[in-house]
């Protein structure tokens, strides 16, 4: 007989199968992984001359765009979480866009960045006649298209966490003759910080597993632009082991990643 402390009581049989395919489903690949992983050798194959500068990249250019991200992003989010005054189409165009990233095949978006910032693109044919300098191909292309697929992650944290804060903290902030600017840096920056470390730190996960825009704009030089998960695709012909040592490191980030942030980021979007 189930008991009131039983977490399955009140859950109906029926979905309790489908329920099971689907853990196995999503969860089986990650153990099938740390199975066959080859752990004696693990110090080994990410010491070697391909794994560890494509780590030394990777967390390099992951910290710069998330750098960027949190520069760029916090505006942006402040933008939006004040949009309720804009007619309604436009906010949902806006937010639309903002967030087409998140849906968007990495490939596409990469083909995007370089029709944009290409030697031959809207802004990067200028910026090559001006300065005689390509974006694409080099290291900064890499931190661009990272950006570009973090970004959202942060603006939607961020914004959430803005719709979160309790505005009379700012209504006697500002009755204390405060400006706005002194308001939002001292008053609900502060308060959004948790929704701001969320999304920095979803944005960053994102960013050092990004492969289809990053191989697409950015291309696989050693050392330039070839990151993890692309030294990771790479190896799978010529070396497998090399290749499931560093899917087990992405794996190990994305975990610590979840696990840091509990539900704080479902907490962010459901506001």
């Amino acid at each position: 007989m189930r008991t009131r402390r039983d977490p399955l009581a009140r859950v109906p049989r029926a979905v309790l199968v489908p329920a099971a395919i689907a853990f196995v489903l999503l969860v089986g690949p990650l153990v099938a992984l740390l199975v066959r992983a080859p752990w004696t050798q693990l110090p080994e194959l990410l010491g070697g001359d391909t794994v560890l500068p494509a780590l030394g990249l990777s967390l390099g250019t992951a910290s710069a765009s998330t750098g960027l991200c949190v520069l760029l992003g916090i505006p942006l989010a402040v933008v939006l979480a004040g949009a309720d005054r804009w007619p309604s189409p436009l906010r949902r165009l806006a937010r639309a866009l903002v967030t087409t990233p998140l849906v968007l095949p990495p490939v596409v978006g990469g083909v995007a960045l370089l029709l944009l910032l290409g030697r031959v693109g809207l802004l990067g044919s200028p910026i090559y006649r001006a300065f005689g300098f390509q974006i694409p191909f080099t290291t900064a292309a890499v931190i661009i298209a990272q950006t570009f697929v973090g970004l959202p992650f942060l603006v939607l944290g961020v914004e959430g966490a803005l719709r979160g804060v309790d505005r009379r903290f700012a209504i006697a902030a500002t009755t204390l003759g405060a400006g706005p600017w002194t308001r939002f840096v001292r008053v609900t920056l502060p308060l959004a910080a948790p929704g701001v470390a969320a999304g920095a730190v979803l944005s960053f996960a994102r960013a050092i597993g990004e492969f289809g825009a990053t191989v697409t704009f950015a291309g696989s030089l050693p050392k330039v632009t070839q990151t993890l998960p692309i030294a990771a695709y790479l190896a799978l012909n010529s070396d497998p082991d090399a290749a499931i040592a560093i899917s087990v490191v992405l794996m190990v980030v994305a975990v610590v990643v979840l696990v840091s942030l509990r539900d704080h980021w479902l907490q962010g979007i459901g506001r």
